[in-house]
């Protein structure tokens, strides 16, 4: 192991140890709370350009599986962590996470405060971030070269992550399918399809760039729309997709991203966090039920939207329907007059609290009373 750097835009640095792949590596500093799941986060497309900081001190120690990824690929830019586990101890393990990281040639450091660099993140927010190992850079240099990289507020980076051809999850077998749904991978996860297929449901998957005409030609019983990376503002075609399956009433439901892009189809404004909110132990209260979830995050980007009454919208009344106990931020958007959703969480929850896994059973109920309506 060699001296490596962990270098913020605003300056500060810190030291560690160089860790996985060798080399330079760059991204928006975003910090996990969650204890486990990090190959469910290291796998999840809306981790692109991002380098990824677990607050959680041992980190390694169940290995990493070919079952349990989000994904084809490690789309994190960079991994942070203080002490990686020197050693695997579980039965489902199938190598390393350092031997993943290093064959997906993702720069890490290792033995840094990694509370701290969060606390510091915290108290500054969001930040552009380097890792240098093995380099001959001064410390100015390194600052310098993080300045020039790419900022995450007006990033477009779906397109980077959406398949390249639709394709199909079907239920399992046996299982009757009970409404085929059309959703629009801006970077899903596997679990999401997986955990519509559960309740029946036949879902096709679109590349970002599919035209409204082109899936209603399938006459899907309901559209979702997937989490990913990047600035909700630049998602202008997607944007007016949502407004056209909303305008023929046609059940819709976004997680994350997609809640952030349902709020603009509805004329809501979004807006870069602070510090975001990422991990799997995020309290969420559900403004009808009284409910307090907890729940698992992973975004940058809010929508702002008013609380505490209904808002009017070009498709009918609105209101939000959960909010983050930690900041008060919207969590859940929906519309009155019209069959469709959001929450800024993710209910598939890979891993994660399964509290939210209900909102997959009311996309089922939407579509039902849209079929009766429609008969």
């Amino acid at each position: 192991m060699s001296k490596a750097f962990l270098v913020l835009d605003d300056g500060t640095i810190f030291e560690g140890e160089s860790w996985a792949t060798l080399g330079e590596a760059f991204g928006e500093a975003v910090f996990s709370t969650g204890m486990t799941g990090y190959q469910e986060t290291l796998t999840d497309p809306s981790y692109h350009k991002q380098i990824v900081i677990m607050t959680a001190p041992h980190i390694g120690n169940t290995g990493m599986n070919d079952l349990d990824k989000e994904s084809e690929k490690i789309w994190v830019a960079g991994f942070v962590v203080r002490n990686p586990s020197p050693r695997v101890s579980n039965w489902r393990s199938q190598y390393s996470l350092e031997t993943a990281l290093i064959e997906a040639g993702v720069v890490g450091i290792q033995g840094v405060d990694t509370r701290a660099i969060t606390r510091h993140l915290r108290d500054r927010g969001a930040m552009r971030m380097g890792i240098f190992s093995e380099t001959t850079l001064t410390r100015s240099e390194m600052v310098i070269k993080v300045r020039a990289t790419e900022a995450m507020a007006g990033a477009f980076l779906a397109n980077d992550v959406t398949t390249k051809e639709k394709y199909v999850v079907s239920p399992p077998a046996g299982t009757e399918v009970r409404f085929r749904v059309a959703a629009i991978d801006l970077g899903i996860k596997n679990a999401t399809p997986r955990s519509m297929s559960e309740r029946g449901i036949e879902v096709t998957v679109y590349p970002l760039g599919t035209t409204a005409a082109e899936i209603k030609e399938a006459n899907p019983d309901g559209l979702f729309i997937s989490n990913g990376p990047g600035d909700p503002a630049t998602m202008t075609q997607v944007v007016d997709l949502v407004r056209e399956f909303l305008a023929d009433e046609i059940p819709t439901f976004g997680i994350c991203f997609g809640h952030q892009i349902l709020g603009r189809a509805l004329g809501l404004e979004t807006y870069k966090l602070t510090f975001g909110h990422r991990g799997i132990n995020q309290p969420v209260k559900n403004l009808q039920s009284g409910r307090i979830e907890i729940t698992a995050h992973n975004h940058g980007f809010a929508v702002e939207a008013p609380q505490g009454g209904n808002f009017h919208t070009a498709f009918g009344s609105g209101f939000v329907s959960h909010i983050c106990l930690n900041d008060g931020v919207v969590e859940g958007l929906e519309l009155i007059e019209r069959p469709a959703f959001s929450v800024q969480y993710h209910p598939e929850s890979a891993a994660g609290p399964h509290d939210a896994a209900y909102l997959f059973d009311h996309f089922v109920e939407l579509m039902s009373k849209s079929k009766v309506k429609n008969a």
